[in-house]
């Protein structure tokens, strides 16, 4: 009878260990899924990094996780709009399959997944600080005291860490309004950047003032790039840094002619730099064309989150994992489409028309289809339904200024005309001998077939992932409000 009770005992004690190691491994996993630190500047544009090989601006922060993680050469948007670029990079789809989210000052509905929310119901600690979605109208999706990119932490990274559950693995957005305008203007000189070594574009004229102007905008990058730097330290100091994946990143281009708003690679190509500890081998470049849609697919299958079949976003987890750079061809990561609808009201009044574009980038050339090229690329020049009035798509600064009271010397037409004149249907560029896209070689029957077939796949595409523009149906991104809390002007 003892013997029976011991054998029962024991029986009992192992049942019990075996139990306990059970729960220990499951508590074990939940606390090794990574958290993960979206880090995204507000227009700030490609190649402004010092990884990138910018020598004026200074970057230490984004340089350390490109030197720890991985760089990407050639990261771009879904749309150089603010608004539907962080729709896009949130549901992990082409902006194009959002409905009014496809233009700036909109909203986002409610019932179209959104990565943050989908690990919050995961089990994430979930938070963003300072810009995240927007700007628009979260109320008029269906969102009410519910924010796509989580509950909003006024204290910053800091105060979210401190409201986290013990052993809860988070995902914080870490969003900044630099380097949006308005500058102090002169800032970057008096911060002691060297207004000779900046690089200007080629389409702007060599200008005392927009040199300034831009070493504004590199000022703004540093504060940006000092935020991301103490995020890091924070995440150090708590023991945290290696079982968390960083991204670093923007939302689209500089805020200057040409650029934001543009699908040129000053609009829509963008610095991209991860680090996730062990999970990635330092110090690698990747020349595999990437979107800011892939990072919500990414974030999802590295938390062991079922990916949405709605998002066109592809993983990146495989390129970090891997440790050489690949064949960016093998993966299907050759090219990248990308595109535009309406930025503000900028045609002339009363219009609440956009200027809707398409466009693919491989690493030769870059296609673009302007749908109506009779239509005002950076608005009119003067009667806009917007309030700015004149050229209202393109912010004002400057640049822009000098741009415009210039515009009537013979020397300069050639500047106005690359940043504000109206554009054919189709542009053609070969990015090896035109890198600021200025020649456009759409009317060269020597780049004939080319163009043809960089237009019929961008087509394909665009018909695949159900494009209005393209696809048909019943939206109209013209039609949609204009959410902006200031009066439009009613052309009367």
């Amino acid at each position: 009878m003892m013997k029976h009770s011991t054998l029962s005992s024991l029986s009992t004690f192992f049942l019990f260990l075996i139990l306990f190691v059970s729960f220990a491994c499951e508590q074990e996993e939940v606390v090794k899924k990574p958290n993960i630190l979206f880090c995204i500047a507000d227009d700030w544009g490609w190649p402004h990094a010092g990884a990138y090989g910018d020598p004026v601006v200074k970057t230490p922060a984004f340089n350390r996780l490109a030197e720890e993680g991985v760089l990407f050469e050639n990261a771009f948007v879904s749309s150089p709009s603010c608004t539907p670029s962080r729709s896009a990079i949130l549901t992990g789809q082409h902006f194009w399959r959002l409905g009014e989210s496809a233009n700036l000052w909109s909203t986002l509905d409610i019932n179209i997944p959104v990565y943050p929310l989908m690990l919050e119901e995961a089990g994430y600690h979930v938070g963003s600080w300072r810009k995240s979605w927007g700007p628009g109208d979260l109320q008029a999706g269906g969102y009410d005291s519910l924010l796509p990119a989580g509950k909003k932490y006024s204290g910053g990274f800091k105060a979210f860490l401190n409201a986290r559950p013990a052993d809860t693995p988070f995902c914080f957005w870490l969003g900044a309004s630099d380097p949006h305008r308005g500058y102090e203007k002169g800032s970057g000189a008096a911060s002691g950047i060297d207004l000779e070594a900046i690089d200007i574009p080629g389409f702007y004229p060599e200008a005392d003032e927009i040199r300034s102007d831009i070493a504004d905008y590199y000022f703004e990058v540093q504060r940006f790039d000092a935020d991301v730097a103490a995020a890091i330290t924070l995440l150090d100091s708590i023991g945290e840094l290696e079982n968390t994946i960083i991204v670093v990143t923007g939302d689209h281009g500089m805020p200057f002619p040409r650029c934001k708003g543009n699908l040129y690679d000053m609009g829509v190509r963008v610095p991209l730099a991860i680090k996730w500890g062990e999970g990635t081998t330092p110090n690698r470049s990747v020349s595999d064309f990437v979107s800011l849609t892939d990072l919500a697919p990414t974030f999802l299958e590295l938390a062991g989150v079922a990916v949405p079949d709605q998002m066109t976003g592809r993983s990146l987890v495989h390129i970090l994992k891997s440790g050489d750079e690949g064949d960016k061809n093998a993966r299907g990561r050759d090219h990248i489409i990308f595109g535009r609808e309406r930025h503000t009201p900028a045609q002339p009044a009363p219009s609440m028309a956009g200027y809707p574009g398409r466009g693919i980038r491989t690493t030769d050339y870059l296609y673009i289809r302007n749908f109506f090229p009779e239509r005002w690329p950076a608005g009119a020049p003067e009667g806009a339904t917007h309030p700015m009035n004149s050229f209202a798509d393109c912010d004002n600064g400057p640049t822009k200024t000098y741009l415009l009271d210039n515009r009537g010397h013979p020397e300069f037409s050639s500047y106005f005309n690359w940043c504000f004149g109206k554009r054919p249907s189709e542009e053609l560029y070969r990015i090896g001998t035109d890198p600021d896209q200025l020649n456009n070689l759409a009317d060269d029957p020597a780049f004939e077939a080319i163009k043809h077939r960089l237009s019929g796949q961008l087509m394909q595409e665009l018909m695949s992932t159900e494009d209005p523009r393209v696809a048909g149906g019943t939206v109209d991104f013209d039609e949609f409000p204009y959410r902006a809390p200031y009066e439009l002007n009613s052309g009367n």
